[in-house]
């Protein structure tokens, strides 16, 4: 475990496109926590990176390009392979726009500094009293995607999955799958996913959401449909990968027995009610009950699938299974003491800007 004095190198990601006006401010505000600030512009039509090499003068900024846009996953995905070529231990990664406080990214880091988790990411829906700053449609757009988030994902105690404030630790980030995750604003919601495959700890992090004068390129119902095709997609490849492939539990069983008994039921029942219609005769009760039973045992045995799904979130990091795995370029710093109150002290020590 780094001592405050060895605390872990932390770099920032920031994606930008069409944030020139804000852009400045929000490097002005990131503090000696920082180590490492890496400007990604994803062709944007404004400059944004031109701006950033002409007028910032902070040696620890690195502005790097996009050719063509390609979405603001590629452009955090760009950040993390460069962050990780630069030795970062713990890589940050907030929005150009201004929405994101930098006085957070301490809170990001400290857990997984202690060891508790792998990925970090805000959470607005903590403060209630916040959440009045936050238009209506935004606000109702997140709470439909947080529970589709919550079935594909796997992680049923997050919320606000499409929050762009988050911190990895550099040895997940160095295993991620860059080639298979999503490039475009579904970028948050299917890194969650990937993340659950690898047995990875996710913590939300309370934070208030600052709304000025810029405007979201996310607008939560106009992509909502195209989204639960995706989520659709990644629930079942998670039900495969984490029930099938990798382990088979009871669970594995209910869910096996439970979606061809209520399929049964339900298609049977169809079939024998479009008969009974067109024959102008009612069903008998021994066709009702062949419809039904199967309908209400499998159904049972979905609700037991999902309780333990619900009960089957990763606990323990990954990073702290790789026996103390080095990202490149940097020293090793996953923790190998229980993650106590001493633990929790000392990330918040490491975790905050050295005094001179």
């Amino acid at each position: 475990m780094p001592s405050s004095a060895e605390r872990p190198v932390v770099a920032v990601v920031i994606p930008c496109f069409r944030v020139s006006r804000q852009i400045l401010a929000v490097l002005a505000g990131l503090g000696p926590v920082c180590d490492r600030i890496y400007v990604v512009d994803d062709a944007c039509p404004e400059h944004t990176g031109r701006l950033v090499e002409a007028e910032c003068r902070d040696a620890r900024v690195s502005v790097l390009y996009h050719e063509r846009n390609q979405g603001v996953g590629a452009a955090v995905l760009t950040g993390y392979r460069a962050a990780l070529a630069g030795g970062a231990e713990v890589i940050v990664k907030l929005d150009g726009d201004g929405q994101m406080d930098p006085a957070l990214i301490p809170a990001l880091v400290a857990p997984i500094v202690a060891g508790l988790a792998d990925y970090t990411k805000g959470n607005r829906f903590f403060d209630l009293d916040g959440l009045e700053a936050m238009p209506r449609l935004r606000l109702l757009g997140n709470t439909a995607l947080s529970f589709i988030t919550k079935f594909s994902s796997g992680y049923w105690d997050l919320f606000d999955p499409t929050n762009g404030f988050t911190a990895i630790h550099g040895a997940v980030a160095a295993r991620l799958p860059y080639s298979r995750i999503a490039r475009d604003f579904f970028f948050e919601s299917d890194l969650l996913f990937r993340l659950n495959i690898m047995s990875a700890v996710v913590l939300d992090i309370p934070m208030r959401a600052r709304y000025g004068e810029e405007s979201s390129e996310l607008a939560p119902l106009k992509i909502l449909p195209g989204f639960v095709v995706r989520h659709g997609a990644n629930f079942v490849k998670r039900l495969f990968y984490s029930y099938l492939l990798r382990n088979f539990s009871m669970a594995s069983v209910q869910l096996l027995l439970g979606i061809p008994l209520v399929a049964f039921g339900v298609a049977f029942g169809a079939l024998q009610w479009v008969a009974a219609e067109r024959a102008g005769i009612s069903a008998s009760a021994g066709t009702v009950m062949v419809a039904a039973l199967p309908i209400i045992l499998g159904f049972q045995f979905l609700l037991f699938f999902l309780s333990y799904d619900m009960q089957n979130v990763p606990r323990i990091p990954y990073h702290r299974r790789l026996g103390g795995v080095r990202t490149a370029g940097a020293g090793a710093f996953a923790p190998h003491d229980p993650p106590g109150d001493e633990a929790r002290q000392t990330a918040r020590r490491a975790a905050s800007p050295k005094r001179p």
